[in-house]
């Protein structure tokens, strides 16, 4: 009777062994899906953020030559400007050159067309 009962318990304690064994499977089995699963949803944000990062320093790198293009662009505009607006001071310092010429022949004019008359007057007395 005794070993029986010996036998029962040894066979009740292999039993719970198995249960807890199997039931320490499962919990490994388990948590090893939840860690992949976690894993994976992380793995998802960062390649997205990757994806992302790689795209903006494109867009930074597009951004920079066209940036460059730019400022390049604008100086040739500031130069074009400086030289129009040297040209119109040129033209400003020619026009004023002209009437001030125009000026002298005319008072050289006035003196001629004077001393002209002058002549004619004293040839005529």
């Amino acid at each position: 009777m005794l070993s029986r009962l010996l036998k029962e318990h040894q066979a009740k304690q292999n039993e719970r062994k198995e249960l807890q064994e199997r039931r320490r499977r499962e919990a490994i089995a388990a948590a090893t899906c939840l860690t992949e699963a976690l894993v994976d949803h992380l793995n998802v944000g960062v390649a997205q953020a990757y994806v992302n990062q790689r795209k903006l320093d494109h867009e930074v790198k597009t951004l920079q030559v066209q940036a460059s293009q730019f400022s390049k662009q604008t100086a040739q505009w500031i130069s074009m400007v400086e030289g129009f607006n040297q040209a119109l001071k040129e033209i400003g310092d020619v026009e004023n050159w002209a009437r001030s010429i125009e000026m002298d022949m005319r008072t050289i004019a006035s003196a001629l067309e004077y001393v002209h008359k002058g002549q004619l007057q004293s040839a005529s007395s």
